[in-house]
């Protein structure tokens, strides 16, 4: 089986299924992928410690926003469980002083369910979804190095969050400067493979504490920068989706097995 690429994605909030143009660029991507045995979801939207795994069987997704309209509280996305995958997982990360829980009733939330509905919308994938233990861009690094292996067996690993995150932007007319600065200055470290910058990105970047507040959406691309530098795959990257929404980057990531050109060749798609 040919090694998965790993992923980092910039998941939109529910009502990215009525965009115009990104479902459209979710769902050409996963197009050019190998199909996945199984998908590993890490989102923004988990946070617990010690690390977590969620549901293992089909469960109701997490409904975790409020004030929407009715309809995005219907949606429904029954994708199977992946109890191999979570064994595999235990093992893989369990260790003297590193624990792994079991919340076996914890559905995906929209960081992981949004996404894929666009991606896979069959639903016929099993996927699971783990928390992040940490914030720590270095101790998440740690994570992704250790989930490598899977990618050798089919697994599909997802860093789900957002480029930049502020939610001041949506009052904001355009893109604010912060968020096209931190995009850019992301953009570039990515292309000369900086991960030190990457990593101590509140200090290194500019406006990044406006381009994240809280950190917990920029946390799961190091989750995927592990995975991809156990394999070596971290100059194997480009940028799939690029752009902005609301004001915020879009900018999504993919290292690895079909990943094209890597980052000097324009992105598959630029709105």
């Amino acid at each position: 089986m040919a090694r998965m690429p790993a992923l980092y994605l910039s998941h939109g909030a529910p009502p990215l299924a009525d965009d115009p143009v990104w479902p459209g660029e979710l769902a050409a991507w996963s197009a050019r992928l190998p199909r996945p045995a199984a998908i590993l979801v890490v989102s923004a939207h988990w946070e617990e410690a010690p690390l977590a795994l969620g549901a293992t069987t089909t469960v109701p997704l997490v409904y975790d926003f409020w004030g929407f309209p009715a309809h995005y509280y219907q949606v429904r996305y029954a994708a199977p469980g992946a109890p191999h995958l979570a064994e595999a997982v235990r093992k893989l990360l369990r260790g003297p002083g590193t624990p792994v829980q079991d919340i076996p009733d914890r559905g995906l939330d929209h960081g992981a369910y949004v996404p894929l509905v666009e991606m896979y919308p069959d639903a016929d994938i099993p996927v699971l979804q783990i928390s992040m233990p940490t914030l720590d861009p270095a101790a998440l690094m740690d994570i992704g190095r250790k989930l490598a292996p899977l990618r050798d067996e089919g697994v599909l690993i997802v860093g789900s969050g957002f480029f930049t995150h502020n939610l001041a932007a949506l009052r904001h007319q355009g893109v604010p400067g912060w968020s096209a600065e931190f995009d850019e200055w992301g953009r570039l470290a990515l292309e000369a493979g900086d991960v030190d910058a990457l990593l101590d990105f509140t200090r290194t970047s500019p406006a990044g504490r406006l381009a994240h507040p809280r950190t917990e959406h920029f946390a799961p691309l190091f989750v995927t920068l592990g995975a991809a530098d156990a394999t070596a795959d971290l100059t194997a990257g480009r940028s799939v989706i690029e752009g902005f929404w609301m004001g915020l980057a879009k900018r999504s990531l993919q290292f690895g097995e079909s990943a094209g050109d890597a980052y000097n060749l324009p992105p598959a798609s630029s709105v």
